[in-house]
């Protein structure tokens, strides 16, 4: 029988290093939160080697007295936790893990100053050193800084060759050390960083400055012009409070994967699913599956309603509420989105728009036909949703478009000449303008007061027909449903049913029926018609499974929302059709009304814009 053994602290403390002390930029996280917390203005990072040789952290917080630099050094000892009420930690450190790990698989050095709190202190705030090497105090004495924490790790792993064999490349540990310091300072916009690489400094951002200009330079500077801010606020019915602040990069404006999302709670950078989920569900009609959002989100709740203690790095939270915060953050970035109106991460003139672009979609000009005045009936789009229900022959609506009928299950515009409606008086109010053509049978380009607008009219018909399904389904009580002729029956785990049965009522206003059919079985009698003669029992379980993971059935609507935008692809003005001018004009008077216009359902551009200036430089007048 083995023998129970007491294991000596060095090996607890590799141990413990294991679970918090990864790599470089491990370390690195700890260090900055540890100096932030200590209300530094100002914190200074040098690497070498991409933090495997040496990593510094310097920063004019509070200081340590000697003292305390020693107690710091021992393990479970904190000044961040006043007290037991670990449920109400503030701070982005609290375990008192951090120093004595990497000190026990590395070179430490803690030089620090204390700051005197009170002019009439006649105490001596001398600065005071110590180096642990690997476990072991190797040299403490004064030291020559100013008021602060200069805090320096050498020679990481270096007595640990098993871990010190799983690191990556120099680059490959930078580039995770530059990423911890941009998420750390973005969470901090009024704490000044910089950070020096091999003596090069790759980064510097002042403290004070506003959330948004902090982002756009940590991120992209684009995002200043292609991202909407949010700012939403909600209250549940259990007395939960919660806010979510941050900025949104247009659906136009995504990138391969998913590196520029950065999540906050409370101040914390974060790396959830279930924040992640709900990004994705956010833009779910917006964006290509392959193609992933720009932002960075901050979400405020009270301490209570999120457990911060779930991960030794503290990179996991876990929420007491968490359909509540999820469908929080969904609704606040939709709404946010949807205040974008219609616009586009442009990549020819990006500014060519902004004067509309800011303007609410009240404050848009009535929609009225190519040579109306403003005030003129709208045309509508009759003659684009409608097409293929008219007579032969038949006018539809007041644009005066003629169609010769069906040939070969396809509506064909009458083969006549029209003449490009002038830009008459007012007119020229129209943000998209007024056609002028049709280049290939598929862009449709318009004449601006202020430029030339080049519109994609299948992705922009695609995303009108798609808002015209959601806002036919929003106006209804619940979602229309297909009631099955002979009920499904879906075997799955126990607690899976337990979960669906609870969660029945929310499903059925979906247009989803379920029962339960026995221990380990539920029964169908209705699904949502758009999903009917779809694939009902991978639908029931992947509900199932949402519902697991995120405790409420949300997943549904996000598969709806898909269905809608594969719905409306199939069943908008295709490429290479010809259109006439009213037609065109049509497109465009209801591009200006509908939100999120800008985009497609897969997050093209549905348009771009030459301002004049632009056109004017291609041909060198400028």
């Amino acid at each position: 029988m083995p023998v129970i053994r007491r294991l000596p602290d060095t090996l607890v403390n590799r141990i413990a290093a294991g679970e918090v002390v990864e790599r470089p930029a491990s370390a690195l996280k700890e260090l900055v939160e540890n100096a932030i917390d200590a209300g530094a203005g100002h914190v200074a990072v040098r690497l070498a080697n991409g933090g495997l040789d040496r990593i510094e952290v310097t920063d004019d917080g509070c200081g340590m007295a000697p003292d305390e630099i020693a107690l710091a050094l021992e393990r479970h000892a904190t000044s961040k936790l006043p007290d037991e009420a670990i449920e109400q930690v503030a701070t982005l450190g609290f375990r008192g893990e951090a120093l004595p790990s990497i000190a026990s698989v590395a070179r430490l050095t803690i030089e620090s100053r204390p700051v005197l709190r009170q002019a009439q202190d006649e105490r001596r705030a001398d600065g005071w050193s110590r180096t642990v090497d690997h476990g072991e105090v190797v040299a403490e004495g004064p030291a020559a800084l100013p008021p602060g924490t200069r805090i320096r790790v050498e020679d990481l792993f270096g007595r640990v060759p098993a871990r010190r064999k799983f690191l990556r490349s120099a680059r490959s540990e930078y580039a995770a050390c530059l990423d911890v310091v941009r998420r750390l300072a973005m969470a901090r916009p009024d704490v000044g960083f910089t950070l020096e690489h091999d003596g090069r400094r790759v980064l510097a951002v002042p403290g004070g400055e506003g959330l948004a200009r902090r982002v756009a330079q940590l991120i992209a500077r684009e995002l200043a012009d292609e991202g909407v801010a949010i700012e939403a606020e909600r209250g549940a019915n259990n007395g939960t409070w919660a806010r979510l602040t941050g900025v949104a990069g247009l659906p136009t404006f995504n990138r391969g994967v998913a590196d520029h999302q950065y999540l906050f709670v409370n101040g914390r950078p974060v790396k959830d699913r279930l924040l992640i989920g709900a990004v994705r569900g956010a833009y779910a009609d917006m964006l290509a599956r392959d193609r992933h959002a720009v932002l960075a989100l901050f979400l405020e709740v009270p301490p209570e309603e999120v457990d911060v203690n779930v991960h030794p790095a503290k990179t996991e939270v876990r929420f007491r509420d968490p359909a509540f915060v999820r469908g929080f953050i969904v609704s606040g970035l939709r709404h946010a989105l949807d205040s974008a109106a219609g616009r586009s991460a442009q990549p020819v003139a990006s500014g060519a728009m902004a004067n509309w672009q800011a303007e609410p979609l009240a404050a848009l000009p009535p929609a009225g036909g190519a040579g109306e005045a403003p005030g003129a009936p709208s045309p509508g789009l009759t003659s684009l949703f409608a097409r293929q229900y008219a007579p032969q022959g038949q006018r539809l609506g007041e644009s005066g478009a003629l169609w010769r009928g069906y040939e070969q299950g396809v509506m064909a515009p009458a083969a006549r000449a029209e003449a490009a409606v002038p830009l008459v008086a007012g007119a020229q109010d129209f943000p998209l303008g007024v056609a002028r053509g049709q280049v290939a049978q598929t862009y449709i380009v318009a004449e601006a007061a202020d430029g030339l607008v080049i519109v994609d009219q299948h992705a922009a018909h695609e995303r009108l027909v798609m808002e015209r399904l959601k806002a036919a389904g929003a106006g209804q009580a619940a979602a229309s449903s297909q009631a099955l002729l002979i009920p499904e029956v879906v075997e799955l785990e126990e607690t899976d049913c337990d979960r669906l049965e609870e969660a029945a009522p929310r499903l059925a206003e979906h247009g989803l029926a379920l029962e339960r059919f026995g221990p380990d079985a539920m029964l169908v009698r209705a699904v949502p018609a758009p999903l009917a003669g779809g694939d009902i029992k991978a639908l029931v379980r992947d509900v199932a499974d949402d519902i697991a993971q995120h405790g409420d059935a949300l997943l549904l609507g996000e598969r709806l929302d898909h269905v809608l935008a594969t719905m409306a692809c199939h069943g908008s003005v295709r490429a290479g059709r010809a259109l006439s001018v009213a037609e065109m004009n049509a497109l465009l008077r209801e591009m200006e009304a509908t939100p999120r216009s800008g985009q497609c359902n897969h997050g093209r551009p549905t348009w771009v814009k030459l301002a004049h200036a632009d056109i004017e430089k291609l041909f060198g007048r400028k």
